[in-house]
């Protein structure tokens, strides 16, 4: 099978064969359909994950299908399509893993980071740690929903969306951003979408945002907090914590700061009268397998997955030298 191997870090993916695996005690070999090249994947290639084991095969927005399984395992049955997340392993018995919170284990593991991911043709995995794909969801198209959608859906539930609250998308041109207007708007909420220029004003109202704010032309704080008295969540899908920090101030009374995206740069947040709406900030770190579940489902009962270009697995170094100069509005998938 051909594999992209990332054998040290700033250095490009080297390709090799080698032979399929055998899936062992809890896991399941998983025939790739596809996988997603993420900006964790680049932030993995550049360093910015000491703890990360090379050499690693990256990848971990996985779809494929079961092609054998190893001792021990009775679900998912060989021939179910499933999806995969950067989330790969845990303990099982802390008290977070007991309680369904396998994403706060102080001992997780992460897919294509601490071991083996997706940029190859088959991957061993464990079997709790897939999720079955609903029927009708397209398996190449649902590979982003395995990271930018189950982080954006998760983070929206952990803020406490409801049908009645307003919704600021901080950087809503990408794919966990599109994806977060998507899910807030099929919830019910009013969405409010937050970029740099006016250029991606006509995308963001086709996606259902009833506001679009350019920070290049006006405050985001002041902009936010004109529209209803406040967003009850702002959600930060942008690459830096700046960014969060200039639209925190728009935050109605109660209201949440989730950061999905983040920089290097310290989080550096106003006071001021602000204490007195009593405000929330909180990261949220993609999500445990329930958490994929439902996303999962909410996908296919809306009909939400994100534009995408279809890729090779040989075209994966091009792909992210791209990535790592500019942000692409569209997904690269690895279709094999």
């Amino acid at each position: 099978m051909l594999t992209a191997n990332a054998n040290a870090v700033n250095e490009p993916l080297v390709f090799t064969e080698r032979d399929v695996p055998s899936p062992g005690l809890g896991e399941v070999l998983v025939k790739l359909i596809a996988c997603g090249v993420c900006y964790t994947d680049l932030d993995v290639l550049q360093g910015h994950w000491p703890d990360a084991r090379f050499p690693v095969v990256p990848g971990h927005e996985i779809t494929g299908v079961v092609a054998a399984a190893g001792p021990g395992v009775t679900f998912p049955e060989v021939g179910t399509t499933v999806g995969a997340q950067i989330l790969g392993d845990s303990d099982r018995h802390c008290d977070y893993c007991v309680r369904g919170e396998q994403i706060l284990c102080p001992h997780k593991r992460f897919t294509g980071i601490d071991f083996d991911g997706g940029y190859e043709e088959y991957a061993v995995l464990k079997a709790d740690f897939v999720t079955p794909l609903p029927a009708g969801l397209d398996p190449v198209a649902a590979a982003p929903l395995m990271c930018a959608g189950l982080t954006a859906f998760n983070a929206l539930g952990q803020a406490g969306i409801r049908p009645t609250s307003r919704v600021a998308v901080v950087g809503a041109s990408g794919t966990l951003g599109t994806l977060a207007v998507r899910y807030a708007v099929a919830m019910g909420a009013r969405v409010a979408a937050v970029g740099r220029s006016d250029r991606g004003k006509a995308a963001a109202h086709d996606l259902g945002a009833e506001l679009f704010v350019a920070t290049a032309d006006q405050d985001p704080g002041d902009a936010l907090t004109s529209w209803g008295g406040g967003a009850d969540i702002i959600l930060n899908a942008a690459p830096s914590s700046s960014a969060a920090a200039a639209a925190y101030p728009g935050l109605a009374p109660d209201g949440t700061l989730v950061l999905c995206g983040y920089g290097p740069e310290a989080l550096t947040l106003p006071t001021g009268a602000l204490p007195l709406r009593r405000p929330h900030v909180m990261f949220n770190p993609s999500g445990s397998p329930h958490n994929a579940r439902e996303t999962l489902a909410f996908s296919a009962a809306h009909d939400i997955v994100p534009d995408y270009l279809p890729i090779a697995l040989r075209d994966v170094n091009a792909t992210l030298d791209t990535m790592a100069k500019d942000h692409p509005a569209k997904r690269s998938i690895i279709r094999f």
